[in-house]
């Protein structure tokens, strides 16, 4: 799993120019203060000074631990992989009513926005700006590599916690097998993706294609449905994303219900996860994790609000999902790792 890794040298320089720009304002990244204490003696207290002063010094030392604590004043951070473009209509209002209805039963506060790109999320959490992120399976993992993330729940739906990447193509479309794609161009999301990228990638290798030296032409679009509108307005021949992001871009009307059709679908996926950074505040990390536990059944929460990855409503959230199925989700992905970069070079030829 690890090797999944190692060809991200590219991608990781990339987020890192993506971090600058994605949206992060409040300055609130950085335990501010926590300056180290003197070492000089202090002179004594007066009498009956001295338990009053132990609380400040404690409450001092408490707060440059973990520069946030889900007051209104001090929300936490929460930031969302770009997985449907990252618009009010995207990723943003998918989870705004999940986050609204754990701040009604728990009191902690938070303050969303979407990264620019998948990488961009990642670097944030690992860096400790921020405090909860949702990721896709290969980024949680990139993430947790670099001390970052540690799981906090996954969405149940209809009883199920998987979902499906795929490859479609138009739905006049001559191509009827993963070996008809040899010689044409195909879009893809971004390069950190599960569903647009990674798994699609496996399952051209599995039939027998080699992106690199099969595929005419590698658009990279950066995120689900600009692969799926690329290629529904006939600008590539085929496109990768999950099914998940079609049925939510037909339903938008993004793109017409009959313009394309499934040509491979995937084995079945983890959802993506919410992960909190590892380092948070151990009551702090309870309290999410009991939040999402109980958001369901909780008085004033309606169905409505319990709502997960593309918007769609879930059962609840599972906070004990096992670490395991993402490891085994990854897993087939080594090979992928292996090419990417020269997958990404021929992206950027014109």
């Amino acid at each position: 799993m690890r090797t999944i890794m190692r060809g991200l040298v590219i991608v990781w320089a990339l987020a890192l120019m993506c971090l600058a720009g994605c949206s992060s304002s409040g300055g609130q990244a950085g335990a501010g203060g926590g300056g180290k204490e003197s070492k000089q003696k202090p002179a004594a207290p007066e009498k009956g000074s001295e338990k009053a002063a132990q609380p400040a010094a404690a409450s001092t030392e408490k707060k440059a631990d973990w520069p946030r604590d889900g007051s209104q004043e001090k929300p936490l951070q929460v930031m969302l992989i770009p997985a449907d473009g990252g618009t009010e209509e995207g990723t943003l209002k998918d989870f705004q009513p999940i986050f609204n209805a754990v701040t009604k039963t728990s009191g902690l506060h938070f303050n969303i926005k979407v990264g620019q790109s998948y990488g961009a999320v990642v670097e944030a959490q690992a860096n400790g700006q921020v405090d909860v992120g949702f990721f896709g399976a290969v980024s949680y993992l990139q993430c947790k590599e670099r001390g970052g993330a540690e799981l906090l729940a996954v969405s149940v739906e209809k009883g199920s916690s998987v979902y499906y990447s795929g490859i479609f193509v138009p739905k006049a479309s001559p191509v009827q097998s993963i070996a008809d794609l040899k010689g044409k161009s195909m879009a893809f999301g971004d390069p950190n993706s599960t569903s647009s990228f990674n798994y699609p990638m496996a399952m051209l290798l599995d039939g027998g294609v080699d992106p690199v030296k099969d595929l005419g032409k590698i658009v990279m679009a950066g995120s689900h449905v600009n692969s799926l509108k690329a290629c529904a307005e006939g600008k590539v021949e085929a496109c990768a994303a999950s099914f998940d992001s079609l049925e939510k871009a037909i339903n938008q009307n993004q793109i017409p219900a009959d313009a394309l059709r499934p040509l491979k679908k995937s084995e079945p996926i983890p959802n993506p996860p919410l992960a909190m950074h590892p380092k948070l505040p151990a009551a702090i990390k309870e309290k999410l994790k009991n939040a999402f536990r109980d958001v369901h059944k909780a008085e004033g929460v309606t169905p409505d609000m319990i709502r997960g990855y593309g918007g769609k409503k879930c059962d609840r959230y599972d906070v004990d999902y096992p670490e395991s199925e993402f490891l085994k989700a990854v897993e087939k992905l080594d090979k992928v790792d292996k090419i990417k970069s020269e997958v990404l070079a021929k992206a950027a030829q014109k």
